[in-house]
């Protein structure tokens, strides 16, 4: 065995089977990870149907939801790229500081928390679509609210002066430098 050589395929195979007609038709997102990790939330928000009918077709499906749910798939993805479209249109600086930050920091959520606040309330204000992680205990602050990152590089959220990221303790909005950290 130790004689035998070894064969590579470099070929790229592409199945140019059409879809059928009745699997609606969506163009791919076309999205890097750290833009999706970025808007995972707004999208868990505001699909939340979707995504919902599909894992209950991929449960039924029993191994088969490949081909079966299609086309619930396809819904998903449609809304998904609802989403960071409407982000892209209304929230784009904040939308890319955050994500950009995720690069950067190997996609630790815990070392963006300022871009990430910044780019929450843009989403919120501009769009209506709120953060929330299911399962937070009740009466505790969610992780990402907290002021004070343990783990973090830059462990505390907020600079001096400041009652959230970017807005001093007198109300005044601080200038653009609030989206970096």
């Amino acid at each position: 065995m130790a004689n035998r050589e070894a064969r590579f395929n470099k070929d790229v195979l592409i199945d140019t089977t059409p879809m059928p007609d009745d699997i609606p038709k969506v163009a791919e997102i076309g999205s890097t990870s750290a833009p999706l990790l970025s808007a995972a939330y707004f999208i868990g928000a505001r699909c939340r149907a979707y995504n919902d009918d599909y894992m209950q077709c991929k449960t039924e499906s029993y191994g088969r939801g490949e081909l079966d749910c299609l086309k619930e798939g396809r819904k998903v993805t449609r809304c998904a790229a609802s989403v960071l479209s409407d982000i892209n249109k209304h929230c784009l600086e904040e939308f890319r500081a955050h994500w950009s930050c995720l690069e950067n920091y190997n996609h630790s959520l815990f070392q963006c928390r300022r871009p990430e606040r910044v780019l929450n309330r843009c989403v919120f204000n501009k769009i209506g679509l709120e953060k929330t992680i299911p399962d937070t205990p009740k009466g505790q602050t969610p992780v990402h609210l907290r002021d004070y990152q343990y783990m973090a590089d830059r462990r505390n959220v907020l600079r001096s002066g400041e009652k959230d990221v970017g807005i001093l303790k007198d109300g005044t909005i601080t200038g653009k430098d609030y989206a970096s950290s």
